[in-house]
């Protein structure tokens, strides 16, 4: 696949899509993650002679107060610091003002178009890839650099759109997500897959496609008790994702020695950080008891697993992580594959989160930015937003 380095980028207007869908409170930006994600790329362009044209979209847009919110000013202040020159700010996303900015650039300088799902405001022609959007971002440059690989999953107007209608590439961070990845097609084994999470739902295109290339999935969260009730467990007040007993119960019975059960939980009688939780079998729940993480027996019996493996892909927390109390064992099997230098990937979203916050993210093999894209290359989906440069 091209990426930026195949193409000359001398005193071209460059549109790069990034991912700059970062928390902003009262202005501020709370979490700069995505943003330095971004840089690599940003800088190979203006040290390439580049004109930097970046879209990127913020939030959701659906009515008119939702405009301010996601206003992507304050991404422009947090970029002119990091990369230590004014980067220029578009309010408009099109019209006669943004082409004469564009016009007036010179190599070198950066801008930075309002939030593209203000587009959105008006018949979601941004969300729902409105083919004129996509022609009018892709005539106000020359090349396209697709690196926003949180959204790859979507087809938008600022990245299938655009990239439909001119020469296109990857940027660094799409490259590096790639890579990464890839190793799945024809992973070493013994290969094991960690899945937590709340739904059984969000997982089943993940389950059914690597429980075929996977020696073991060790399932954790509140995923765990619908598995459990499949095979006739008392689960009590546990998260129940009543629709999917059937197909936990249909892998169960078709892949008994791969799929890892809990063997124990930390449980209470209410969803809450508040009160004291007791450890318990799995078989000793009562109807008015509730797990919220995985117990010290699960830890050692997964630590066993994971002792010999060669890679390890790991979606979603093993315990409700936003109570601390419940967090604790999903910090110790991080700590674990990070100690004895298992190749671990964490696949985007909530356990990134949680590694980041533990002080692992950056001991790992590999931590995704992508949530759903993540996701949707672990289930084997085409990614309309790497389709659409091949």
């Amino acid at each position: 696949m091209k990426t930026i380095k195949d193409i000359d980028l001398n005193e071209k207007k460059v549109l790069i899509r990034c991912d700059f869908n970062v928390p902003i409170k009262d202005g501020k930006i709370v979490d700069d993650t995505r943003i330095e994600g971004a840089l690599p790329t940003i800088k190979y362009a203006i040290e390439h002679n580049a004109k930097v044209i970046l879209l990127s979209h913020l939030g959701r847009v659906k009515e008119q107060e939702d405009l301010e919110k996601n206003d992507l000013s304050p991404v422009a202040e947090c970029l002119s610091k990091k990369l230590e020159k004014d980067v220029l700010f578009s309010e408009n996303t099109r019209g006669e003002e943004l082409e004469a900015t564009i016009d007036s650039m010179l190599p070198g300088d950066v801008l930075l178009i309002q939030n593209t799902r203000y587009e959105d405001l008006d018949g979601k022609k941004e969300s729902k890839n409105d083919p004129e959007l996509g022609r009018y971002w892709a005539s106000l440059g020359d090349v396209f650099v697709n690196d926003a690989f949180g959204t790859i999953h979507r087809a938008h107007a600022s990245n299938v759109g655009i990239a439909s209608n001119m020469e296109s590439c990857i940027g660094f961070l799409i490259e590096k997500e790639l890579n990464a990845l890839s190793i799945l097609e024809e992973p070493t084994h013994p290969f094991v897959v960690i899945l937590g999470g709340a739904k059984v739902s969000d997982k089943i295109g993940v389950i059914e496609n690597l429980v075929t290339k996977a020696d073991k999935i060790l399932i954790g969260g509140g995923m765990a008790f619908t598995f459990l009730k499949a095979k006739g467990y008392e689960i009590g007040k546990s998260l129940l994702d009543e629709e999917n007993i059937d197909f936990c119960k249909k892998m169960l019975e078709k892949y008994p020695e791969k799929i890892e059960l809990p063997v124990d939980f930390a449980v209470t009688n209410e969803f809450t950080n508040d009160e004291d939780y007791r450890v318990k079998m799995a078989d000793e729940i009562t109807k008015d008891e509730m797990g919220l993480d995985i117990g010290e027996k699960t830890v050692e019996k997964y630590e066993n697993i994971l002792k010999d493996a060669s890679i390890v892909i790991w979606n979603g927390p093993l315990g409700v992580y936003e109570f601390d109390k419940y967090k604790k064992n999903t910090d110790v099997l991080l700590k674990y594959v990070v100690e004895n230098n298992i190749k671990t990937i964490l696949g985007g979203g909530d356990i990134v989160a949680a590694a980041s916050n533990a002080g692992y993210k950056d001991k790992v093999y590999h931590a995704s930015t992508g949530g759903g894209a993540t996701l949707e290359y672990l289930e084997g989906k085409e990614l309309p937003g790497i389709e659409a440069i091949k």
